[in-house]
């Protein structure tokens, strides 16, 4: 744990000292990604709403093909619960107790692509947040009844570290997107 702890500390600094407001061709590779998985099916994809440096994800609402989506947001809940709720561009978002921007609780739903955010990720697609397992529990708790949860982690290239400590309760992710691409 403690290894976890010193890593997220100097991911944090890193990203802070590197970070650079992206363009929407950062996710091209993404938005091509899952045009091809999923054909024409109308997706449920959850976004994270950027803070502390993290890579805006909003860019993404510059595409056509992903504005047209059902769009979700991350709401904290009581026992430090997260779920998802529908959001569209420009609704009113609300600060919860940890600073975060969240829309009102409406439509709550169960995405099948996800965007993750994440301080620090290794090659094998493990990420570290920012330890409170908000995202792990979720995909834990509904990658066991819902296995097609799409999980994309969204990090810059300098983010990555080459093997993290692991336990049985972090989540592998599906996809790293980086400005280097999707892998």
């Amino acid at each position: 744990m403690q290894q976890k702890n010193l890593l997220r500390k100097k991911y944090h600094l890193i990203r802070k000292k590197k970070y650079y407001e992206v363009s929407k061709h950062f996710f091209t590779p993404f938005v091509s990604l899952i045009k091809s998985k999923f054909k024409k099916k109308k997706l449920k994809i959850a976004l994270y709403f950027p803070a502390s440096f993290e890579v805006n994800v909003l860019k993404l609402l510059e595409f056509d093909y992903i504005s047209k989506q059902n769009l979700f947001l991350p709401v904290i809940e009581e026992n430090n619960i997260m779920n998802f709720f529908s959001w569209k561009k420009n609704e009113v978002l609300h600060v919860n107790r940890y600073g975060m921007l969240e829309p009102i609780k409406s439509n709550q739903n169960i995405p099948n692509v996800m965007l993750v955010p994440l301080l620090v990720f290794d090659k094998k697609k493990y990420r570290l947040g920012y330890g409170k397992g908000f995202y792990d529990r979720y995909l834990n708790k509904y990658l066991k009844a819902f296995k097609n949860i799409f999980t994309v982690g969204v990090a810059f290239s300098f983010q990555k570290y080459n093997k993290l400590p692991i336990n049985d309760k972090d989540v592998q992710l599906n996809y790293i997107l980086t400005e280097k691409g999707i892998n």
